[in-house]
């Protein structure tokens, strides 16, 4: 940040020598405006920038319009005011107090930070040769479709996978679970019907026994009970 603050600083100097001269209107003021960041799309090939100004105090002739590009350690004059390259940029006149850049043949090397530069070079005062803040440039790279076809396909396959290993795991632990409750209950339930019939049976036989022992006793009362 210290370094584009110190090209800039060198840019207004350079700005100042280029548009210097000699005037009237030395309250001229002028305040540039840009957005702060633009971003572009991979399939797009052109790009257009805007800067907005506002003149207060200057002459009413027009003003001149530069265009100024930094990139990592330098700056380059793209249209001072005249492009340098007219196939690459041209500078319109969107309304009286608006411009805009238009970039052709954009590709990922065109990133960088973009300033307007407004002068009214009929004014000596310092506050009539103004740049804006800057709109920093960003094209995206073209993602490859097949890397992004062979990721979701992965995700979808592992996706797959999982489903069916769960599957055969819940399948098999119903298997066992009922194998198990198949085999049990029914050995289960024939062994404790064996033991009640053994019971009913024994009980059966304890009536009988005491019917066979207490039918003596009715017989000898009986008998007695005549003699008597």
């Amino acid at each position: 940040m210290a370094s584009f603050n110190k090209l800039k600083n060198v840019l207004m100097l350079a700005f100042d020598w280029i548009l210097y001269g000699a005037g009237a209107a030395d309250t001229c003021q002028v305040t540039v405006t840009q957005p702060s960041f633009q971003e572009a799309d991979y399939s797009m090939h052109t790009v257009f920038l805007t800067c907005a100004f506002s003149a207060s105090g200057c002459s009413s002739s027009p003003p001149q319009v530069l265009w100024f590009r930094f990139l990592t350690n330098k700056h380059e004059d793209l249209c001072i005011p005249e492009c340098t390259n007219h196939q690459k940029y041209k500078v319109h006149l969107l309304s009286e107090n608006n411009i805009s850049l238009q970039i052709n043949d954009l590709t990922v090397d065109d990133n960088a930070v973009y300033i307007c530069g407004i002068a009214f070079s009929d004014s000596s005062s310092h506050r009539s040769k103004q740049t804006g803040d800057g709109t920093v440039l960003s094209k995206t790279e073209k993602q490859h479709s097949n890397g992004k076809l062979v990721f979701i396909f992965t995700i979808i396959a592992s996706s797959l996978l999982f489903l069916y290993s769960t599957t055969v795991f819940m399948f098999f632990v119903v298997y066992k679970v009922g194998s198990k409750s198949h085999k049990y209950p029914l050995k289960k339930k024939i062994t404790s019907g064996r033991k009640i019939f053994h019971a009913i049976a024994q009980e059966l036989q304890k009536q009988r026994y005491a019917e066979r022992c207490q039918q003596p006793d009715d017989l000898e009362d009986d008998t007695v009970y005549q003699n008597r």
